[in-house]
């Protein structure tokens, strides 16, 4: 017969709980490690990607950046300043004779109210656009709010600004009948 005998002094325990958790935790941490890894590579690469793309855009702008000094040299000659010169002279001369006087007439003739006459209209072309500077003259308060809610209103004219608004008395024998004088600019769209 046999007698098992434990002559130990604290009696024997079991690690298994412990060693069964902490290798589940480990192999999960492991896996969460190379998932990391695999993102972070992933990440990486993709960067090299735009790295790349990053540095070809910076070196075509040194290129654009060299080239547009080439032509800024070039423009920057005497001979081609004066030609630049003459060219934009052309142009300004083109843009006045482009303006269509008989439309802008036309559409002055829809939006003038009765006691109201033109004075006189001076155009100039600013930016791609068509300023037009108008002296109107009224014979009364109403005539000219009338004038000034048409030509707001009016698709022909934009941005309507008065600069000046003088009343006076017409004077005998004159045959002027304007009492009010109206200095205005707007920007006519249609040329």
């Amino acid at each position: 017969m046999k007698v098992r005998l434990n002559l130990a002094t604290n009696p024997l325990q079991t690690h298994r709980k412990f060693l069964a958790v902490s290798g589940l935790i480990g192999a999960i941490a492991g896996i969460v490690f190379l998932a990391l890894g695999w993102h972070v590579y992933s990440l990486r690469k993709s960067n090299e990607a735009v790295r790349a793309r990053v540095a070809d855009v910076r070196q075509e702008m040194v290129g654009l950046m060299r080239q547009r000094q080439e032509l800024e040299n070039f423009f920057a000659e005497e001979q081609n300043a004066k030609l630049n010169e003459r060219s934009t002279f052309l142009n300004s001369l083109i843009d006045e004779q482009s303006l269509n006087w008989t439309q802008m007439f036309m559409d002055l003739e829809k939006i003038l109210p009765i006691g109201v006459r033109l004075v006189s209209i001076e155009p100039a072309h600013e930016k791609g656009r068509v300023q037009v500077k108008l002296q109107v003259g009224a014979i009364s308060e109403e005539a000219k709010l009338k004038f000034l809610r048409a030509l707001e209103s009016s698709p022909a004219f934009k941005e309507v600004r008065v600069e000046q608004d003088i009343l006076s008395e017409p004077q005998a024998g004159s045959g002027d009948r304007d009492r009010l004088q109206i200095q205005l600019t707007a920007v006519y769209v249609r040329s």
